[in-house]
């Protein structure tokens, strides 16, 4: 049973309300035909709209089978109208271009009903209305009554419980009128039929009840239902609304074929505007792409850097320096002003927390990523690196010992190189490969991901510098080696022309094998003094050393694309990050560091606090302190008149850096009276030659003490007296 309960439905238009029905209640039969009948206006077609759930009332209930409708959702208001309810409009609304017999498949395909009882039971359905022979003809094809006896047969076909009609008769002549009215009288013998009238000749005729409607209420029911009299609700199978895919293509395509020209026209329009939409979108994002591009390679090459400390020179630059001042004192003239640089460089200075920068960074990444390519922490740290082949000497290759200082020829070269002692050609590559892989072209092989391997990166012409070659092993070193003696010496340089256009193949370039060693396994701990010493100048120790380390390896050969304008990457063998994090992780380890850790205020390569080394250096050893001369018994000996002497007996001995405090300094059992007596006996020096000579004695035997690795002042004591009892 139907029953609408207290249904108020208002219209707004602006500030104006139209109350469409107000507060109607009725009850409907299972099986009757009940004809509504009213002026317009009144509210026939809302009431028919709100049952058939084409409108929604706003307040109220709707009642079916004793369920209320309130809660009622999109999808349940689809399974109602699909399964129980049956539309017949005035117009028809019979789709032009397919067949009567297809029309009235429509509704079953909308159930999802398989084709072969769709055709069956449309063809039944059209039988019943007496136009089975007509299942092959268009719409456009039958008359008025005809039309409207195929909307009636697509209500029916799907067996709804209620069917209902909106001004059925309205188009047609009497003669059709009649007999569509006969139709609908015989569907409601077993069924509900409700139908929206103007004609009330036909509907008193035709119609077993009659409700009359006016100004949105009920004024007249010839046949109402009393509640106490209503069936118990009836469960029902309900079947969800539903099409398949295929389904749904067909009939598109179907829809698209009947009317070719619009729908290529259609088509058309649609196509232009698709491609213009994609010409744009695409032309957009190539350039914000390229600008990212750009910004991406700048800033690869120009990074943001933030060190521990440094000064601001923006700042520095933008202070007014001030217009010069004109005195008209002439006492001024004479007097000079001092200008403050230093103290206005160191003012300028500034410290920057770089640990809590780390911490905050990489507690906020998640924010910071979408601002920033990569941010990269740079620990200062120079992997060394030696040539595998230790067979004839030892070569570390980072830093390079070519060039570095450490004696007085290497000392020379580094002058004569002009800088070389801080050139490398092992750069450590960015932690982001998206930074710079996108600006080379692999030549051979891949890009370094392990720790233990390499590229080399070749000059944007294809070219390796002789320089790269050197630290490779690949050319000899010992040529260059003796090269630079003989510049420092002044002789000239020789150069071998045949070296001077060598091609190398990529498997060559490829070929030579490194090893990384840990510096914290130079040192080796010294039972007796309880110190770390250093055993770099131990030839065996450091060939297993060597042996025993990391070895790396190039795994490709890149170079610069011939379209990019700026490149990241340092010319010559770049390492992987990897590398450095690797040898950080294994400094951990290492029982040097550990003690230096478990101990901070040791120092562990000469057993002493840094505050002891501290005071020391306000101690160090002169020569003065260590040896007194008699100047009264020198005079004696020598016969000469010390006051024409000119004994500087404070030696600068600073340069050798020692160490020695001189509160632990035993007295020398030894007298220098004698020792200058046994000189006057054997030689005679001339008084201007007397001071030079001692000085450049005493030097040269404190750089044998140095170059031993002598450092324990009792030791030099001893030393000493040896090196003067030498014939």
């Amino acid at each position: 049973m139907l029953k609408l309960d207290k249904i108020r439905k208002t219209y707004k238009t602006g500030n104006f309300e139209q109350t469409a029905l107000d507060d109607v209640s009725i009850c409907f039969r299972n099986n009757e035909f009940a004809a509504i009948l009213g002026p317009s206006g009144s509210g026939k077609t809302t009431m028919l709209n709100i049952i058939g759930g084409l409108d929604h009332y706003d307040s109220g209930d709707l009642m079916i089978d004793g369920i209320s409708t309130k809660k009622y959702t999109s999808k349940d208001w689809d399974t109602y109208r699909n399964n129980r309810i049956g539309f017949v409009f005035q117009s028809y609304n019979l789709i032009p271009h397919q067949s009567i017999l297809a029309n009235v498949e429509l509704a079953l395909t909308l159930s999802g009903i398989p084709a072969t009882q769709r055709k069956e039971r449309a063809m039944k359905a059209l039988e019943e209305v007496g136009l089975l022979e007509h299942i092959h003809k268009k719409p456009n094809q039958l008359s008025g009554g005809q039309m409207q006896r195929v909307a009636i047969a697509r209500a029916l076909v799907n067996n709804p419980e209620i069917v209902l009609a909106d001004e059925p008769t309205g188009a047609l002549d009497t003669k059709t009128s009649v007999q569509v009215m006969e139709l609908l009288m015989n569907i409601a013998k077993d069924r509900l039929v409700i139908m929206v009238t103007h004609n009330p000749e036909l509907a008193h005729q035709y119609a077993n009840r009659i409700v009359q409607l006016k100004d949105g209420s009920i004024i007249s029911d010839s046949h109402p239902i009393k509640e106490e009299a209503a069936p118990a609700p009836v469960k029902r199978n309900i079947r969800k609304a539903k099409m398949s895919l295929r389904t749904a293509v067909a009939l598109s395509f179907s829809n698209l074929m009947t009317k070719k020209a619009r729908t290529f026209v259609t088509a058309l329009a649609g196509s232009i505007g698709i491609i213009g939409i994609a010409a744009i979108l695409s032309l957009a994002n190539g350039i914000n792409q390229y600008i990212e591009n750009v910004e991406r390679e700048t800033l690869s090459l120009y990074p943001l850097s933030i060190q521990r400390s440094g000064i601001d020179i923006s700042k520095m630059l933008s202070e007014p320096t001030g217009k010069p001042q004109t005195s008209t004192n002439k006492e001024d003239d004479k007097n000079v002003s001092e200008i403050s640089m230093i103290k206005n460089m160191f003012s300028y200075q500034s410290q920057n927390d770089t640990a809590a920068l780390k911490t905050y960074l990489e507690k906020h990444k998640t924010e910071i990523d979408p601002y920033v390519n990569t941010i990269q922490y740079m620990y200062h740290i120079t992997p060394q690196i030696y040539l595998t082949d230790t067979s004839k000497s030892i070569e570390q290759v980072n830093p390079d010992t070519l060039f570095q200082t450490g004696n007085d020829t290497s000392q020379g070269m580094s002058s004569l190189m002009g800088g070389f002692g801080t050139m490398s050609a092992f750069h450590e590559l960015p932690q982001e490969s998206k930074m710079y892989e996108n600006q080379y072209d692999v030549m051979e092989g891949r890009w370094a991901k392990n720790y233990d391997e390499m590229v080399l990166v070749l000059s944007s012409n294809g070219k390796v510098s002789d320089y790269v070659l050197y630290s490779m092993g690949i050319n000899d070193r010992e040529k260059l080696r003796k090269l630079m003696e003989d510049t420092e010496n002044g002789k000239p340089a020789v150069m071998d022309e045949k070296d001077s256009d060598v091609k190398y193949a990529y498997d060559t370039l490829m070929a030579p094998k490194f090893r990384v060693i840990d510096p914290a396994d130079r040192y080796v701990y010294d039972e007796t003094h309880q110190i770390w010493k250093d055993q770099s100048k131990d030839q065996s120790y450091m060939k297993k050393l060597i042996k025993n380390g990391i070895e790396l390896k190039i795994v490709g050969i890149v170079k610069p694309k011939s379209d990019s304008a700026i490149t990241s990457l340092s010319s010559g063998l770049n390492y992987s990050s990897q590398l450095t994090k690797h040898l950080m992780d294994a400094a951990m380890d290492k029982p040097i560091v550990k003690q230096q850790l478990q101990q901070p205020n040791i120092n562990v390569f000469t057993g002493k606090s840094f505050q002891d080394e501290n005071n020391d250096q306000r101690n160090k050893l002169k020569f003065s302190d260590l040896i007194s001369i008699d100047e009264n018994k020198l005079k004696n000996a020598f016969g000469m008149d010390t006051s024409q002497i000119n004994l500087n007996t404070t030696i600068p001995f600073d340069q050798f850096s020692l160490d020695i405090p001189l509160d632990a300094l035993p007295k020398p059992d030894m007298h220098v009276q004698d020792i200058m007596t046994s000189i006057a006996n054997q030689v005679h020096v001339p008084v201007e030659q007397l001071s030079p000579i001692m000085m450049s004695l005493y030097q040269d035997f404190m750089s044998e003490e140095i170059k031993q690795g002598v450092s324990d002042p009792t030791q030099i004591v001893l030393d000493l007296q040896t090196y003067l009892s030498k014939p």
